[in-house]
């Protein structure tokens, strides 16, 4: 397992662009995650696991997805990660979308995320 938060944040970002989404979450994300998109807050990793499935299981399309910026500040445990995605997702349609994660991360796992759309 990786050592440092930069480390995890890369292994995290790559098995997200190799489609495990879901196996991502289960080793990353803390029991008591907070997640925060759209004004929209889930608390839990329960919460979050269903939305997380929901997700997932909607794509019709998944055409494109870069990394295109990392920040690590590994002494307050924060990331930042910038997402370029283009997909298409059932019942919403095309989306394509720029988007920055911020994450608090504590004992190897993220405690809180929130997404803010760019642009």
């Amino acid at each position: 397992m990786s050592d440092t938060i930069r480390e995890k944040v890369d292994d995290l970002n790559a098995r997200i662009l190799e489609g495990d989404i879901l196996g991502a979450f289960e080793e990353y994300y803390a029991e008591n995650i907070v997640m925060e998109e759209d004004d929209v807050r889930r608390e839990g990793k329960e919460a979050n696991r269903e939305y997380e499935e929901q997700f997932v299981n909607g794509l019709t399309d998944f055409r494109a997805a870069e990394v295109k910026a990392v920040a690590v500040n590994e002494e307050d445990g924060v990331a930042f990660v910038e997402w370029y995605l283009d997909f298409t997702l059932e019942g919403v349609g095309d989306v394509e979308q720029k988007q920055t994660s911020v994450q608090y991360w504590e004992d190897g796992q993220i405690v809180h995320e929130k997404f803010y759309k760019i642009g």
